[in-house]
């Protein structure tokens, strides 16, 4: 992973010989740049509680339950992001801290139900004293209340929630979400334009009994293909025209090895499996997509591999005969280099690479670990193009 030259730096108020926390960032990941002000405002707050054991729900890079091992009894760092949990796990190795970090959605109705007493020992379940949440700008509602909900049901009887939200991210739905679901709901704190509340875990929570998924359809090249999205994934009510004429472009041939690389929830991974006799793989950075592309090939019967992992991770030391991808340019430069070079490592030496864009933008620079590229297709806003060693 290609990260930020130089690490945030945050004072420390430790009795130890620690002074400073460094936060190792990158292109992709949400306040990159600078700290988030609502998780300064939680540190600020939980420095001097008893939190006993403590889960950060969907972290950025780790800075609230880094710090926070200096106090707590125990801290599990979640993240909804694989390349957000890569960054959490150098952060805990570099401040030397004492934290475990997984890759979550933060949704009880996505996440595998355990079979009876499965609880029993998995950490995944284990029951927290405090949970602390963070919302990002651009998350749904809808996900952020489900995570919540959740995140009330993980805790002890008696423990907190504590919620930092500003208006533009949905401040009065968390507030009223929590006054719906927990014990009881003040704000505990502000920082600039931020609120942190706190909420009391109920005996019982209500959660969702349906998962946020919903059913879309799109015909592709003569393929009826039945898609499974849910809300904050790119296009999830409609296939979208880049990805459309991709897969039309795209030739896959029977036998073929084919890599559906940032795969979203899964549209040309199953229309690759419907279209021809081949092996299909699926990788996605983001938890809650790869949930949805599992469901996406089981809806049309492609037996298929998906991954939740940061670009080609995921499948590091295999090769491939076809990589197809609708690369998310609004990532950064870090990602998308990260992105060119994994699929250049795993592309098969006769192999071929198919990626769009948007025909405003110039992905050029990221082309160099390639021998030729060329234009194939070219539609009203996108163009396709193929790129082989």
């Amino acid at each position: 992973m290609t990260t930020a030259a130089d690490p945030l730096v945050l004072g420390s108020r430790t009795d130890s010989d620690r002074d400073r926390f460094r936060f190792h960032t990158a292109d992709g990941v949400p306040d990159a740049d600078a700290f988030c002000p609502g998780e300064l405002l939680a540190l600020e707050h939980l420095w001097d509680r008893d939190l006993g054991r403590l889960r950060t729900i969907d972290a950025r890079y780790g800075v609230v339950g880094v710090v926070l091992t200096e106090v707590a009894a125990s801290v599990q760092i979640t993240a909804s992001s694989a390349r957000s949990a890569a960054l959490c796990e150098r952060n805990v190795a570099a401040n030397g801290a004492d934290a475990t970090v997984r890759v979550a959605t933060g949704l009880g109705s996505v996440a595998a139900t355990p079979a009876d007493g499965a609880r029993a020992g998995d950490p995944r379940f284990e029951a927290v004293d405090t949970a602390t949440f963070v919302p990002k700008a651009y998350d749904p509602i809808e996900l952020g209340t489900r995570r919540i909900r959740t995140a009330l049901d993980s805790l002890a009887s008696g423990g907190d929630l504590f919620v930092a939200a500003k208006a533009e991210t949905g401040l009065a739905r968390y507030e009223s979400a929590l006054g719906d679901a927990a014990e009881g709901v003040s704000a505990v704190g502000t920082r600039d334009d931020w609120t942190l509340l706190r909420a009391t875990a109920p005996a019982h929570v209500e959660l969702p009994a349906d998962p946020p998924f919903r059913r879309i359809h799109a015909t592709v090249d003569g393929v009826d293909l039945s898609l499974v999205t849910a809300p904050g994934l790119f296009s999830p009510t409609e296939l979208d025209a880049g990805t459309r004429i991709l897969a039309e472009t795209a030739r896959i041939e029977d036998g073929d090895a084919v890599l559906d690389c940032c795969c979203g929830y899964g549209p040309l991974g199953a229309y690759a499996g419907s279209a021809a006799d081949c092996e299909v793989h699926c990788t996605d950075d983001d938890a809650l997509a790869a949930a949805c592309a599992r469901r996406t090939l089981d809806e049309n019967g492609v037996d298929g591999r998906v991954v939740t992992a940061d670009c080609t991770a995921g499948v590091a030391g295999s090769t491939f005969d076809t990589v197809i991808c609708n690369p998310p340019t609004h990532a950064g430069d870090g990602v998308l280099a990260d992105l060119f070079r994994g699929v250049a490592d795993v592309l098969a030496p006769d192999g071929r690479f198919w990626f769009v864009h948007h025909r405003g933008l110039s992905l050029d620079r990221h082309v160099a670990p390639f021998g030729s590229v060329e234009t194939v297709a070219t539609g009203p806003e996108h163009v396709v193009r193929v790129a082989q060693h």
